[in-house]
């Protein structure tokens, strides 16, 4: 069965084919040595009607910047709650064709499996690309939890329907906790584990958070074109 599917689906289409792709997840570790992990986050222009997607790739464990890019294509989907990355996933996949280097993780701003069907935007894009992804999302989207200890590192399961969608996770102390939920090809205990280890010291893990800042970047455009040779060839 494809993992791979047109984007031109009707609302009831989509739904069917989130409950589809969520059957094929792997929720178990799938990788050995972990070199490189990339950063993927949106911007979206209401206004000129285009998304924007950024994609970092950092070293790993030293979190060294190799690779950023920009990817911008008009939006193809107006926003409907629980399907956003038939609205967001095409640009991201057109930013993360541009790495010369393979990461060997992707954390994505938004759900993993912490979804209604299971399917957030980290897990359809672990799932389109075959790589193990994890969502970090800043907000919740379904489920409940009990209260986080104030530690770096604490954290309390996710609970939806009687099952364990995901983490909400310390990050930093004194702020609010982020929503760590496994894309694809990885456990969550080691969904926490990487999300932790590219702290940096912020709440957002340093992929995100890079990510983030370059969606948001107006001289995206000439920067991504210096960016080209950041990768060692």
């Amino acid at each position: 069965m494809t993992t791979q599917h047109a984007w031109d689906l009707s609302i009831a289409e989509a739904r069917a084919k989130q409950r589809e792709l969520a059957a094929q997840l792997v929720l178990e570790d799938r990788f050995e040595t972990v070199r490189y992990v990339a950063g993927v986050d949106m911007a979206i222009n209401e206004n000129n009607g285009m998304a924007r997607a950024a994609v970092v790739l950092l070293s790993f464990p030293e979190l060294r910047m190799l690779e950023k890019h920009v990817y911008e294509e008009p939006i193809r989907m107006e926003y409907i709650p629980g399907l956003l990355s038939f609205r967001e996933l095409p640009a991201v996949l057109g930013a993360m064709d541009q790495l010369k280097q393979q990461p060997d993780i992707v954390m994505v701003d938004g759900q993993g499996i912490a979804h209604p069907r299971r399917l957030g935007i980290a897990a359809h894009l672990g799932l389109w690309l075959d790589i193990p992804a994890i969502g970090c999302a800043k907000s919740i989207l379904v489920g409940t939890h009990e209260p986080v200890g104030e530690t770096v590192g604490d954290w309390s399961p996710l609970i939806y329907s009687h099952e364990v969608i995901g983490a909400v996770l310390r990050t930093r102390a004194k702020v609010k906790p982020m929503y760590i939920s496994q894309g694809h090809k990885i456990s969550l205990a080691s969904s926490i584990k990487y999300v932790l280890a590219c702290g940096g010291g912020y709440r957002l893990p340093e992929t995100t958070r890079q990510a983030d800042k370059l969606s948001k970047d107006n001289d995206w455009r000439e920067k991504s074109a210096e960016d080209t040779s950041l990768f060692p060839l």
